[in-house]
Order: C-alpha cells, then structure tokens, then sequence
C-alpha cells in the first residue's frame, strides 16, 4: 500500500481527491492508498443522503459564512476544522477478502484501526460503536463512511485532536439519525478530543496499514476536475 500526506488548498479539493484516488484506482488498475489531510478552515462535510435543512443550522452557517459541502459517502454530517485530522483508505474488494461486503468491510477496518490508536493510549479502552465510530469512555472521536465501487472502496474518516467542539452545536443540528449508544446527548456531551499529535495518528495508521511507499504522483487533473465540477457546485452541495 502506498501513502500520500496532502492537503490541498481547498475542502473542495480536498474531497474531490478522495473520489479521485477511489476513480484512479477501481477505472485504471491503481493500488490500495492510504492519504492525510488536515482541515485548515472550519466547514460542514454533509453525508451523501443528508438533508441538509434537517441536519445544518443553516442560518448560523450562512451568517458566520460557513461553507457546506456533500461528501460521495453516506454517514452523518460533521463539522471540520483546524485540529481534526483526516483519512481515506482505498481498498481493494475481492470475493473472498475482507471487504467483500459493506459489513465485513467496516468491520476489518474499524477493527484495525482500533488497535492502532489504542496502541497511542496505555491504559485506555477504546471501542468500535455504532458500527463505524471509535468512542473513548463512551464519546466519541471518530466518526466514518464507506463508498464501494466494482473493484476498489473508500472508507474515510476524521479523527478529533484538538478541535473546537463547541462549534459543533453553533452549526450542526441533533442528527435525525444517531446510533443507540449517544443516548440523545448533546454534542459537548457526546464528542471528545484525543488531544495527540497528528502524526502519532499518521505513523500508526501507516504502520498498521503496511503504507511504507510514498504515492508520487496523485490524480491531480481529475481532482481539480472533480473540485471544479462537483464540490464547488451548489447543485451538488445543497441538492435535497
């Protein structure tokens, strides 16, 4: 597997590459990539299926001016900013490998991640809930989605370092959806910073993931292409 720590100028462009790398791979026989990025503006990532007046206080994020944005993957919607660090994993599917389905997948993935962060925190317990979050004493510090194709998937996520979590509530409603163990508590009661270094979480995922080959050369052509076209256009962003 190979590794790319970059983050692009934009969050535009930053989840075009995503979708990009998940093209490159499943349409032109590309490998498996493991890739970082870290928000640098505060700003709504909105899951594939959202509606966004049921999940955005719309109003707050226009008077503040902040941007929203829709992911390719389903999940929830979340906020991202300075102190949360991103990832995507593109990975191959095979008939008889791990992520032959969405279920299994999720659970191979979570599950080595799972080891690899706790690996970071002696002495602490963390735990895969809902299907797709790692949660710490029962709150919650990541949160993850998954977008299959024929040949490759993309399952990516964001882990909370250092975030401001009080912006979550200013911008983001309670999710019409939430998994049983939230418990309907709000988000400072819910979300929780692991306050380590970014790349202690970058060494153990790539160790974790064998990603020892640095990705030269990423599908720029087709992210600009992709940031331009879709994750610009409010057709996509704000559409249900």
């Amino acid at each position: 597997m190979k590794h790319l720590d970059l983050t692009l100028p934009s969050p535009a462009e930053n989840l075009a590459c995503e979708e990009a790398l998940l093209d490159a791979s499943d349409e032109n026989g590309g490998g498996e990539v493991l890739r970082f990025w870290e928000a640098r503006e505060t700003f709504v990532v909105v899951g594939y299926a959202n509606k966004i007046a049921a999940e955005v206080n719309v109003e707050n994020c226009r008077a503040k001016q902040i941007q929203i944005f829709r992911r390719c993957s389903g999940g929830g919607t979340v906020l991202q900013g300075p102190g949360c660090l991103n990832y995507a994993l593109v990975l191959l599917i095979t008939d008889d490998g791990p992520c032959r389905t969405v279920t299994s997948a999720n659970e191979f993935i979570m599950e080595r991640n799972r080891a690899a962060i706790e690996a970071l925190l002696p002495g602490f317990k963390i735990s895969v809930r809902g299907h797709t979050d790692l949660v710490l004493d029962g709150r919650k510090f990541s949160g993850n989605s998954q977008r299959r194709k024929k040949n490759f998937l993309l399952f990516h996520g964001t882990f909370l370092l250092n975030f401001n979590l009080a912006l979550v509530g200013e911008f983001l409603r309670m999710p019409s959806l939430q998994p049983d163990y939230r418990a309907s508590r709000s988000h400072d009661d819910f979300l929780v910073n692991l306050n380590l270094p970014a790349g202690q979480f970058k060494a153990a995922l790539q160790k974790a993931w064998g990603a020892t080959e640095e990705l030269k050369d990423f599908p720029q052509q087709e992210t600009q292409k992709l940031a331009a076209q879709k994750y610009s256009n409010d057709e996509w962003n704000l559409k249900l």
